[in-house]
């Protein structure tokens, strides 16, 4: 039997994780002394009460004897594991869990090179493989192509938490505060970048940020998307939902909450469209 392992940063609603018994390996929340596990014992909604308190939040890696314990216990009844990690340029997990994996032989790790539900669609097709009988090598060979066609993307309605956490400047989180600037973050090539900055309200541009994301039909694989949002309104996570729904022809729109990682970076008011290009 082939376990299907993963970071918590995989972003993975409850309900898919018990469907396909997927094994979570928490990262690590630190608010000021207090350390804490994602998805464990706090909540995205903790961390922006803790931030609103004036109170600093940072994210920490699985460390490799956490990922040992992991793979043991994962492989004592002779199981096979594949696990993914979030993306190497964002966390030190990956390198870490291959230092883990050495002492097991039936483990291999995949660097996502993404994060949140980026790198969730290599789980869930992970999950599938493994149901329909694929072997490891084979699970591992097509999640190493899948990742290179993974198209993740996120709206913030604010910059305030990424200047707390020194991915901008304090001037910029102000600037676009007082432009009404709403930038999208997109990964490529393993790293994330600016996107298109869209002006006016929350709900206005993440309409804008959809129809951008749509524009070319031709290159979506109709397979499956995920909406992923941190603390957002459910009225406008609808609105995502129902413009998906007109606009592709998608077999699955699934819906999930951003976990810990993406809450403490981006805050509240964050939202992504991330699904696979053909």
């Amino acid at each position: 039997m082939i376990r299907v392992s993963a970071d918590s940063t995989c972003d993975l609603s409850p309900e898919l994780i018990q469907q396909f018994d997927l094994a979570i390996t928490p990262l690590s929340i630190t608010v000021e002394e207090r350390v804490f596990k994602d998805a464990v014992d706090i909540r995205p909604e903790d961390i922006f009460q803790y931030v609103d308190a004036g109170k600093t939040c940072v994210t920490g890696a699985v460390n490799v004897y956490e990922y040992q314990k992991h793979f043991q216990e994962l492989t004592k009844d002779g199981d096979e594991v594949i696990h993914i990690c979030i993306g190497s340029s964002f966390s030190s997990c990956y390198e870490h869990a291959l230092l883990a994996a050495r002492d097991f032989s039936g483990v291999e790790v995949v660097d996502s090179q993404n994060l949140s539900t980026g790198s969730g669609h290599l789980v869930y097709e992970a999950a599938l493989m493994a149901r329909s009988g694929a072997s490891l090598l084979e699970i591992k060979s097509r999640l190493d192509q899948l990742r290179l066609k993974v198209d993740a993307s996120f709206v913030l309605d604010q910059l305030d938490y990424l200047a707390k956490g020194g991915r901008c400047s304090a001037i910029t989180a102000q600037g676009a505060r007082i432009l009404r600037l709403k930038p999208s973050i997109e990964v490529r090539d393993g790293v994330m970048i600016v996107g298109r900055k869209y002006r006016g309200h929350f709900e206005k541009a993440l309409k804008s940020y959809v129809l951008d994301r749509l524009q070319d039909p031709s290159i979506l694989d109709p397979s499956r998307v995920f909406v992923t949002a941190a603390g957002c309104d459910p009225d406008v996570v609808a609105m995502v939902c129902a413009t998906l729904e007109e606009k592709a022809d998608f077999a699955e729109i699934i819906v999930t909450q951003a976990g810990c990682t993406i809450s403490s970076h981006c805050g509240p008011n964050t939202l992504g469209v991330l699904f696979r290009r053909r």
